[in-house]
């Protein structure tokens, strides 16, 4: 008999994103620039002064995106290099989170964002990775 149901429904996959929750966590939306490819949820964003863009945050860059300003919910695709269409979604703009699990742009590390981050009201812990 085939199954109509997908077989993980109602399940989860830790991703431990997350540290706790002593700060609130709050949402906003953004607007992803097209053809960046698949953006991993926890990518720390910037976002490019000129056409208010997010892009993965990157301090060897000049154009605004250079700083800090949300962390992304959710794996995107936003396409691939020449695409048009930029995507909206959400990010976090507040919370405590596992500072190994984010991912940044270029050569860029947590040390590198912290400062800025915690300005907005996210905080960066480190917290041991979720063993099976």
């Amino acid at each position: 008999m085939t199954n109509l149901w997908n077989d993980n429904l109602g399940s989860t996959t830790p991703d431990n994103l997350f540290y706790d929750t002593k700060h609130p966590v709050d949402v906003k939306a953004v607007k992803l620039k097209a053809g960046q490819g698949v953006l991993e949820r926890g990518t720390v964003l910037g976002i490019v002064t000129a056409d208010s863009l997010a892009v993965p945050v990157d301090s060897s860059k000049t154009d605004g995106s250079e700083l800090a300003d949300s962390i992304l919910t959710d794996t995107i695709d936003t396409g691939a290099a020449g695409a048009t269409d930029n995507v909206v979604t959400t990010a976090y703009k507040t919370g405590s989170f596992n500072r190994q699990a984010l991912k940044f742009g270029g050569s860029d590390t947590a040390d590198k964002h912290e400062t800025r981050l915690r300005m907005l009201g996210i905080f960066l812990k480190d917290d041991q990775a979720y063993d099976k």
